[in-house]
């Protein structure tokens, strides 16, 4: 194992563990496809860390490489290496100190016993990745509040009781987009197959592609065209629209010519919402309704900036599904490969209510935007 400095700060002497900073060459003795995966990708806008348990003299008895998206409430295990059983008890701790509610495990050299032997449950196998973030295989969870477990995913599944309010998180099988722009139809058809008003057979590529094409303002979906087509596509499904604004949204990149036909689209899209009985509320929807709705067993399409969790303002559609005591776990279907972000993270991801709330104040002047499913189960 690597040496570990004589004397770091952050130490935890409860479990005589040593947290740092992860610089590119600490992982030099380390097994060779290990030390080059942690390597290889900057992974530096992730605050990657070492956890290590020291041993004697100068030499460390394990660690594990540990990242997270900035504004959440997990912590990533890359890999772990050593006395993998210390490294985990350390890496929890570490994890407790911050907060944090979550840790997730990346299957990369991991096996489904060894994950078991530390508390994680398996997550199933995504069913497409995004482009350029090629994760594991495999991926583990464990939640470290009482409060919070993972169950199977309904999709479809007779539930004649609602789980217990927070206890509960139920997983939707996770599908990352195929291209740049359909995050809207991708968090529908996952929202649909995880309430079980679609198989998940039907979450394909031929699907995503041709829900967004009813429902694009050209790239992007906006929340009332998503709306609109989620209506069109599923004339029984319960939807209604928060957007607390009547004005265009999504277009101020644009010049004023772009943006002007696109501005048009909305305003049908509008018209339509009140042909065919879409509610569009121009009310602001606080996360706590957002809570409520989890809640009741609907799902919430929420329009949030990357500007936290990735460094750029974009906008983007995640599902919100899922909450636990401080945090609201939502689906990503988008992962930054560039940063060594991977469906792991992006799925079953705990963001607290706080950074939530920032994340989905929309410029410019703060609206949110978002679509309501309402539960078949209801």
């Amino acid at each position: 194992m690597p040496s570990s400095p004589a004397a770091q700060e952050g130490s935890l002497p409860s479990v005589n563990s040593v947290v740092m900073p992860y610089e590119p060459g600490l992982a030099s003795a380390l097994p060779p496809e290990v030390a080059e995966r942690w390597d290889t990708v900057d992974r530096s806008a992730h605050a990657p860390q070492i956890v290590a348990v020291p041993g004697a003299g100068e030499e460390w008895t394990g660690a594990a490489l540990v990242t997270a998206r900035p504004g959440t409430a997990y912590l990533k295990i890359v890999d772990a290496v050593g006395d993998v059983p210390a490294v985990m008890e350390a890496v929890a701790v570490h994890a407790r100190e911050q907060g944090l509610v979550q840790l997730k495990w990346e299957g990369w050299t991991v096996t489904p016993e060894e994950a078991a032997a530390e508390g994680f449950a398996p997550l199933d196998p995504p069913l497409s990745q995004s482009a350029g973030a090629n994760g594991p295989a495999s991926g583990y969870v464990r939640w470290l509040s009482e409060d919070a477990v993972t169950t199977p995913p309904y999709c479809g599944r007779a539930v004649t009781e609602p789980p217990y309010y927070g206890r509960e998180v139920t997983a939707p099988p996770y599908y990352g987009q195929t291209t740049h722009f359909s995050c809207g139809a991708v968090t529908a058809l996952v929202a649909q197959v995880h309430a079980g008003a679609l198989p998940r057979e039907a979450l394909d590529r031929g699907a995503e592609l041709t829900l967004w094409r009813d429902a694009t303002n050209f790239m992007a979906c906006e929340p009332v065209g998503l709306g609109v087509a989620l209506r069109r596509a599923q004339p029984s499904c319960g939807v209604t629209v928060h957007l607390d604004t009547d004005r265009p949204v999504m277009l101020d990149h644009l010049d004023p010519g772009e943006a002007e036909w696109r501005a048009l689209l909305q305003r049908e899209s509008r018209t339509e919402a009140g042909r065919i009985g879409v509610p569009v509320d121009p009310d602001h929807l606080p996360l706590s309704a957002v809570r409520d709705a989890i809640g009741r067993q609907d799902h919430v399409l929420l329009l949030l900036s990357l500007a936290a969790m990735q460094g750029f303002e974009v906008p983007h559609w995640v599902l919100c599904h899922g909450v636990v005591p401080g945090a609201v776990v939502i689906d990503d279907p988008w992962a930054n490969g560039a940063t060594g972000d991977t469906w792991v993270d992006a799925h079953l991801l705990p963001v607290p209510d706080a950074s939530l709330d920032a994340m989905s104040r929309m410029a410019p002047g703060g609206f949110r935007g978002a679509v309501t499913l309402r539960s078949v189960r209801r």
